[in-house]
């Protein structure tokens, strides 16, 4: 996924026609994620017009490059790191006081398995998604005492195009579409949810909690 926003892709122009058809509305904001000052001004947008978010999703991300490690260029590790990382954390500070003044504020970060196996030639996009994870045990620690719950996700192999080009020789059609996966996700922003600090792994459609190494 890019982290540019390039107007409506025939996607959201969908989800946006299916919002407004049940009687909804929605509201695109052009946001290039590597522009922090827009991610601010996102939050600032967010409480003049509504007071508080309900639900965060911090989805976009690169893959970088499959590389030995001590090839991997450093533009190429410093844009991946601003995206993956840096401009979680930006928004992630941004709206967190509009999640704490939700009712039942929700936060869910997309991560990966990679985070975990650390497989040889993944260490760029491995440590991203490490130190998401790591961000949201932190963050889910801070606002243990409220109502905000927050948790990160492994969604597995997903028909998607940075899948395709991490593993150009795979079938896609062997793989669960996005859609498919975002309807496991979906509970993670229910009112009742009651887990925090956490990792919802999707082929197993259930909570993991973090161990310490033995």
């Amino acid at each position: 996924m890019s982290s540019r926003w390039r107007g409506p892709s025939a996607g959201w122009k969908s989800l946006d026609d299916e919002i407004k058809s049940a009687g909804g509305s929605a509201t695109l904001v052009p946001l290039d994620l590597t522009d922090m000052g827009g991610i601010d001004r996102l939050g600032g947008a967010i409480k003049q017009r509504w007071g508080k978010l309900d639900v965060l999703v911090a989805n976009a991300g690169l893959l970088g490059v499959l590389s030995p490690i001590g090839h991997i260029e450093a533009k190429v590790f410093d844009k991946t790191m601003t995206v993956n990382v840096t401009s979680t954390w930006r928004l992630i500070r941004s709206v967190d006081p509009l999640l704490r003044a939700s009712d039942a504020g929700r936060a869910i970060v997309m991560s990966s398995g990679a985070a975990h196996s650390a497989k040889a030639y993944w260490s760029l996009y491995a440590a991203t998604k490490a130190a998401c994870e790591a961000m949201v045990r932190s963050w889910a620690n801070e606002a243990m005492n409220t109502p905000l719950r927050v948790n990160a996700v492994n969604p597995g192999a997903t028909r998607t195009r940075m899948r395709a080009e991490a593993m150009p020789g795979e079938d896609p059609k062997s793989l669960p579409t996005a859609r498919e996966v975002a309807a496991k996700i979906l509970p993670l922003a229910y009112d009742d949810l009651t887990e925090t600090g956490k990792i919802f792994d999707v082929r197993e459609n259930r909570f993991l909690t973090y161990q310490d190494p033995a």
